[in-house]
Protein backbone atom coordinates (compact mmCIF):
# COMPACT_ATOMS: atom_id res chain seq x y z
CA UNK A 1 0.00 0.00 0.00
CA UNK A 2 1.28 3.68 -0.70
CA UNK A 3 2.12 5.90 2.24
CA UNK A 4 1.46 9.12 2.30
CA UNK A 5 3.97 11.79 1.25
CA UNK A 6 6.28 12.78 3.98
CA UNK A 7 6.78 16.80 4.42
CA UNK A 8 3.87 18.02 1.83
CA UNK A 9 4.52 21.87 1.40
CA UNK A 10 5.97 24.50 -0.52
CA UNK A 11 9.47 23.24 -2.33
CA UNK A 12 9.10 26.33 -4.71
CA UNK A 13 8.26 29.40 -5.37
CA UNK A 14 8.82 32.46 -8.19
CA UNK A 15 8.85 36.15 -7.97
CA UNK A 16 8.10 38.40 -10.58
CA UNK A 17 7.68 42.34 -10.55
CA UNK A 18 8.27 45.06 -12.81
CA UNK A 19 11.44 46.30 -14.53
CA UNK A 20 10.05 49.76 -13.48
CA UNK A 21 10.40 51.79 -10.18
CA UNK A 22 9.36 54.99 -9.20
CA UNK A 23 11.08 56.79 -6.17
CA UNK A 24 8.43 57.01 -3.39
CA UNK A 25 10.13 60.07 -1.89
CA UNK A 26 10.62 61.70 -5.86
CA UNK A 27 6.52 60.62 -6.43
CA UNK A 28 5.56 62.37 -2.78
CA UNK A 29 6.79 65.54 -3.94
CA UNK A 30 5.32 65.20 -7.55
CA UNK A 31 1.96 64.50 -5.96
CA UNK A 32 2.67 67.59 -3.77
CA UNK A 33 1.83 65.53 -0.77
CA UNK A 34 3.33 66.10 2.68
CA UNK A 35 6.68 64.67 3.13
CA UNK A 36 6.46 61.08 4.36
CA UNK A 37 3.15 60.24 3.32
CA UNK A 38 4.29 57.53 1.12
CA UNK A 39 7.36 56.61 2.47
CA UNK A 40 6.32 56.23 6.26
CA UNK A 41 2.26 56.86 5.96
CA UNK A 42 2.53 53.42 3.31
CA UNK A 43 6.09 52.23 4.29
CA UNK A 44 7.11 52.40 1.12
CA UNK A 45 10.52 53.52 -0.49
CA UNK A 46 9.82 52.17 -4.25
CA UNK A 47 6.84 51.03 -6.52
CA UNK A 48 7.42 49.26 -9.45
CA UNK A 49 4.63 49.24 -12.18
CA UNK A 50 4.08 48.09 -15.57
CA UNK A 51 3.82 49.71 -18.94
CA UNK A 52 1.39 49.16 -21.43
CA UNK A 53 3.70 46.32 -22.49
CA UNK A 54 2.81 43.84 -19.89
CA UNK A 55 -1.17 42.65 -18.63
CA UNK A 56 -2.16 40.03 -16.47
CA UNK A 57 -1.61 37.32 -19.01
CA UNK A 58 1.72 37.97 -19.75
CA UNK A 59 2.57 38.40 -16.42
CA UNK A 60 1.43 35.40 -15.86
CA UNK A 61 3.62 33.28 -18.54
CA UNK A 62 6.95 35.28 -17.45
CA UNK A 63 6.64 33.77 -13.88
CA UNK A 64 4.68 30.31 -15.18
CA UNK A 65 7.74 29.86 -17.38
CA UNK A 66 10.39 31.08 -15.44
CA UNK A 67 9.22 29.15 -12.43
CA UNK A 68 9.53 25.80 -14.77
CA UNK A 69 12.37 26.64 -16.64
CA UNK A 70 14.58 27.03 -12.86
CA UNK A 71 13.27 23.92 -11.42
CA UNK A 72 13.48 22.16 -14.86
CA UNK A 73 9.80 21.08 -14.15
CA UNK A 74 8.28 19.51 -17.64
CA UNK A 75 4.87 20.70 -18.23
CA UNK A 76 3.27 17.01 -18.76
CA UNK A 77 4.39 16.26 -15.10
CA UNK A 78 1.81 18.53 -13.65
CA UNK A 79 -0.94 16.63 -11.92
CA UNK A 80 -2.81 19.43 -10.24
CA UNK A 81 -3.43 23.19 -11.40
CA UNK A 82 -4.93 25.64 -8.70
CA UNK A 83 -5.27 29.23 -9.32
CA UNK A 84 -6.01 31.46 -6.36
CA UNK A 85 -7.41 34.87 -5.92
CA UNK A 86 -8.19 36.76 -3.31
CA UNK A 87 -11.55 36.73 -1.29
CA UNK A 88 -12.21 32.98 -2.19
CA UNK A 89 -10.59 31.10 1.22
CA UNK A 90 -12.37 30.50 4.01
CA UNK A 91 -11.22 29.70 7.52
CA UNK A 92 -14.18 28.25 9.90
CA UNK A 93 -12.07 27.31 12.55
CA UNK A 94 -12.65 28.61 16.09
CA UNK A 95 -9.25 27.77 18.00
CA UNK A 96 -7.36 30.96 18.67
CA UNK A 97 -3.88 31.74 17.32
CA UNK A 98 -1.70 33.42 19.61
CA UNK A 99 1.75 35.58 18.46
CA UNK A 100 3.70 33.71 21.38
CA UNK A 101 3.42 30.25 19.59
CA UNK A 102 4.31 31.92 16.17
CA UNK A 103 8.06 32.87 15.34
CA UNK A 104 6.94 35.18 12.60
CA UNK A 105 3.43 36.60 11.33
CA UNK A 106 2.55 37.30 7.93
CA UNK A 107 -0.46 39.36 6.54
CA UNK A 108 -1.53 40.33 3.28
CA UNK A 109 0.11 43.89 2.63
CA UNK A 110 -2.03 46.38 0.83
CA UNK A 111 0.87 48.83 2.74
CA UNK A 112 3.13 48.03 5.52
CA UNK A 113 1.93 50.39 8.39
CA UNK A 114 -1.84 48.50 7.83
CA UNK A 115 0.56 45.37 8.50
CA UNK A 116 2.23 47.03 11.74
CA UNK A 117 -1.56 47.94 12.85
CA UNK A 118 -2.89 44.40 11.93
CA UNK A 119 0.11 42.69 14.14
CA UNK A 120 -0.81 45.25 17.19
CA UNK A 121 -5.00 44.20 16.66
CA UNK A 122 -3.34 40.22 16.96
CA UNK A 123 -1.85 41.28 20.14
CA UNK A 124 -5.09 42.87 21.11
CA UNK A 125 -7.17 39.88 20.48
CA UNK A 126 -4.32 37.81 22.68
CA UNK A 127 -5.23 40.32 25.25
CA UNK A 128 -8.82 40.21 25.34
CA UNK A 129 -8.91 36.21 25.49
CA UNK A 130 -5.92 36.15 28.75
CA UNK A 131 -7.16 35.85 32.03
CA UNK A 132 -7.89 39.31 33.94
CA UNK A 133 -5.49 38.07 36.64
CA UNK A 134 -2.77 37.68 34.29
CA UNK A 135 -3.00 40.68 32.21
CA UNK A 136 -0.27 42.63 34.39
CA UNK A 137 2.13 40.52 34.04
CA UNK A 138 1.69 39.54 30.40
CA UNK A 139 0.83 42.87 29.09
CA UNK A 140 2.42 45.50 31.78
CA UNK A 141 1.29 49.18 31.01
CA UNK A 142 -1.47 47.88 29.40
CA UNK A 143 -3.41 48.17 32.20
CA UNK A 144 -6.23 50.53 31.75
CA UNK A 145 -7.50 48.09 29.15
CA UNK A 146 -8.80 45.25 30.95
CA UNK A 147 -12.08 45.88 30.05
CA UNK A 148 -11.88 46.60 26.63
CA UNK A 149 -14.23 44.57 24.34
CA UNK A 150 -13.37 43.77 20.95
CA UNK A 151 -16.39 45.88 19.39
CA UNK A 152 -15.90 48.45 20.35
CA UNK A 153 -12.06 49.27 19.52
CA UNK A 154 -12.47 49.78 15.49
CA UNK A 155 -12.05 53.28 15.37
CA UNK A 156 -10.29 53.88 19.04
CA UNK A 157 -6.79 55.38 17.90
CA UNK A 158 -6.04 55.03 22.17
CA UNK A 159 -6.17 51.62 22.03
CA UNK A 160 -4.51 51.27 18.41
CA UNK A 161 -1.51 53.57 19.54
CA UNK A 162 -0.86 51.87 22.96
CA UNK A 163 -0.88 47.87 20.97
CA UNK A 164 1.11 49.27 18.39
CA UNK A 165 4.03 50.70 21.21
CA UNK A 166 3.39 47.74 23.20
CA UNK A 167 4.00 44.99 20.50
CA UNK A 168 6.40 47.37 18.42
CA UNK A 169 9.25 44.91 19.73
CA UNK A 170 7.23 41.73 17.80
CA UNK A 171 7.14 43.91 14.80
CA UNK A 172 10.56 44.40 14.37
CA UNK A 173 11.36 40.60 15.19
CA UNK A 174 8.18 38.45 13.68
CA UNK A 175 6.83 40.91 10.74
CA UNK A 176 8.87 42.92 9.78
CA UNK A 177 11.33 41.06 7.85
CA UNK A 178 8.84 39.96 5.50
CA UNK A 179 7.82 43.38 4.27
CA UNK A 180 11.20 43.93 2.68
CA UNK A 181 9.38 43.44 -1.01
CA UNK A 182 6.26 45.31 -0.09
CA UNK A 183 9.00 47.89 0.51
CA UNK A 184 10.37 47.93 -2.67
CA UNK A 185 7.32 47.44 -5.10
CA UNK A 186 4.21 48.13 -3.61
CA UNK A 187 0.80 46.36 -2.97
CA UNK A 188 0.86 43.76 -4.97
CA UNK A 189 -2.60 42.50 -4.23
CA UNK A 190 -3.33 38.92 -4.34
CA UNK A 191 0.25 37.92 -4.45
CA UNK A 192 1.11 39.87 -1.20
CA UNK A 193 1.09 37.98 1.41
CA UNK A 194 3.28 34.90 -0.57
CA UNK A 195 5.48 38.21 -1.05
CA UNK A 196 5.85 38.63 2.14
CA UNK A 197 6.61 34.63 2.69
CA UNK A 198 9.57 35.34 -0.33
CA UNK A 199 11.08 38.19 1.99
CA UNK A 200 11.18 36.35 4.72
CA UNK A 201 13.38 33.42 3.06
CA UNK A 202 15.46 35.89 1.59
CA UNK A 203 15.83 37.80 4.60
CA UNK A 204 17.08 35.19 6.41
CA UNK A 205 19.91 32.15 6.34
CA UNK A 206 18.21 28.55 6.23
CA UNK A 207 19.53 28.40 10.07
CA UNK A 208 17.49 30.96 11.13
CA UNK A 209 14.63 29.52 9.47
CA UNK A 210 14.73 25.97 10.56
CA UNK A 211 12.39 24.71 12.58
CA UNK A 212 10.33 28.17 12.44
CA UNK A 213 6.40 28.18 12.59
CA UNK A 214 4.87 31.13 10.32
CA UNK A 215 1.51 32.51 11.18
CA UNK A 216 0.10 33.61 7.49
CA UNK A 217 -2.99 35.73 7.42
CA UNK A 218 -4.62 36.46 3.99
CA UNK A 219 -7.83 38.57 3.59
CA UNK A 220 -10.00 40.06 0.22
CA UNK A 221 -11.59 43.08 0.59
CA UNK A 222 -13.16 42.10 3.48
CA UNK A 223 -15.45 39.48 2.05
CA UNK A 224 -13.22 36.21 3.37
CA UNK A 225 -9.96 35.75 4.68
CA UNK A 226 -7.87 32.98 5.75
CA UNK A 227 -5.24 32.42 9.10
CA UNK A 228 -2.83 29.37 8.88
CA UNK A 229 0.72 28.50 9.84
CA UNK A 230 3.09 26.79 8.60
CA UNK A 231 6.59 24.71 9.81
CA UNK A 232 9.66 25.30 7.99
CA UNK A 233 11.65 22.28 7.18
CA UNK A 234 14.13 21.36 10.15
CA UNK A 235 16.80 20.71 8.15
CA UNK A 236 18.69 23.03 6.80
CA UNK A 237 21.46 20.85 5.67
CA UNK A 238 23.10 21.57 2.33
CA UNK A 239 20.93 19.49 -0.71
CA UNK A 240 18.11 20.02 1.78
CA UNK A 241 14.44 20.87 0.37
CA UNK A 242 15.05 24.01 2.79
CA UNK A 243 18.25 24.94 0.94
CA UNK A 244 17.16 23.84 -2.31
CA UNK A 245 14.06 25.70 -1.76
CA UNK A 246 16.28 29.59 -0.78
CA UNK A 247 18.87 28.58 -4.21
CA UNK A 248 16.00 28.89 -5.66
CA UNK A 249 15.14 32.46 -4.36
CA UNK A 250 18.74 33.32 -4.67
CA UNK A 251 17.64 36.01 -7.87
CA UNK A 252 15.28 38.37 -6.10
CA UNK A 253 17.59 40.66 -4.28
CA UNK A 254 19.77 41.13 -7.35
CA UNK A 255 16.32 41.56 -9.81
CA UNK A 256 15.40 43.96 -7.26
CA UNK A 257 18.82 45.96 -7.45
CA UNK A 258 18.36 45.32 -11.52
CA UNK A 259 14.98 47.18 -12.03
CA UNK A 260 15.18 50.56 -13.93
CA UNK A 261 14.22 54.22 -11.80
CA UNK A 262 11.57 56.52 -13.87
CA UNK A 263 11.03 59.87 -12.90
CA UNK A 264 7.51 61.03 -11.73
CA UNK A 265 7.05 62.30 -14.67
CA UNK A 266 7.74 60.08 -16.84
CA UNK A 267 5.59 57.51 -14.85
CA UNK A 268 2.39 59.74 -14.81
CA UNK A 269 2.89 59.74 -18.44
CA UNK A 270 2.95 55.80 -18.81
CA UNK A 271 -0.39 55.81 -16.39
CA UNK A 272 -1.99 57.92 -18.76
CA UNK A 273 -1.38 56.06 -21.58
CA UNK A 274 -2.60 53.29 -20.22
CA UNK A 275 -5.59 54.44 -19.01
CA UNK A 276 -6.54 56.01 -22.30
CA UNK A 277 -6.03 52.68 -24.04
CA UNK A 278 -7.75 50.49 -21.05
CA UNK A 279 -9.83 47.62 -23.97
CA UNK A 280 -8.71 49.72 -27.38
CA UNK A 281 -8.58 47.62 -30.17
CA UNK A 282 -6.50 47.34 -32.68
CA UNK A 283 -4.21 48.31 -30.70
CA UNK A 284 0.03 48.31 -30.74
CA UNK A 285 1.85 49.62 -27.47
CA UNK A 286 3.75 52.78 -27.49
CA UNK A 287 6.05 51.72 -24.35
CA UNK A 288 9.38 49.72 -25.31
CA UNK A 289 9.86 46.56 -24.55
CA UNK A 290 13.14 47.08 -24.56
CA UNK A 291 13.24 47.76 -20.57
CA UNK A 292 11.67 44.56 -19.87
CA UNK A 293 13.53 41.68 -17.76
CA UNK A 294 14.94 38.90 -20.13
CA UNK A 295 13.06 36.21 -20.57
CA UNK A 296 9.62 38.39 -20.11
CA UNK A 297 6.64 37.87 -21.74
CA UNK A 298 4.94 41.38 -23.64
CA UNK A 299 2.16 42.51 -25.47
CA UNK A 300 2.82 42.78 -29.15
CA UNK A 301 -0.36 43.97 -30.42
CA UNK A 302 -4.08 43.56 -30.37
CA UNK A 303 -6.13 43.34 -33.40
CA UNK A 304 -9.26 44.41 -34.52
CA UNK A 305 -11.30 41.50 -33.06
CA UNK A 306 -9.57 41.62 -29.55
CA UNK A 307 -6.92 39.46 -29.90
CA UNK A 308 -4.03 39.59 -28.00
CA UNK A 309 -0.24 38.44 -28.96
CA UNK A 310 2.59 37.96 -27.20
CA UNK A 311 6.30 37.71 -27.51
CA UNK A 312 9.15 36.69 -24.98
CA UNK A 313 12.45 38.63 -24.61
CA UNK A 314 15.21 36.39 -25.56
CA UNK A 315 17.18 34.79 -22.91
CA UNK A 316 20.59 35.23 -23.39
CA UNK A 317 20.41 31.41 -23.90
CA UNK A 318 18.09 31.21 -25.84
CA UNK A 319 18.44 34.04 -28.48
CA UNK A 320 15.13 33.25 -30.63
CA UNK A 321 12.01 35.05 -30.59
CA UNK A 322 8.95 33.39 -29.15
CA UNK A 323 5.27 34.02 -30.20
CA UNK A 324 1.94 33.31 -28.67
CA UNK A 325 -1.57 34.48 -30.06
CA UNK A 326 -4.59 34.03 -27.31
Amino acid sequence: MATWPKDVGIVALELLVPSLYVDQAQLEEFDGVSAGKYTIGFGQSKMGFCTDREDIISLCLTVVSKLMARYNIDYSNIGRLEKAQKAIQVDSGKEAIQLKHLDAMLFHSPYCKLVQKSLARLVLNDYVLTPKNELAAKFPGLEDFAQVKLENTYFDRDVEKAFMTFSKDDFEKKTKPSLFIANQVGNMYTPSLYGGLVSLLVCESASELAGKRVGLFSYGSGLASSLYSLRISKDASKGSALDKLLSGLSYVKPMLEGRKAVNPLEFSQIMEVREKNHHKAPYTPQSSPETLFPGTWYLDYIDDKHRRFYQRIPLAEQPQIQRLAL
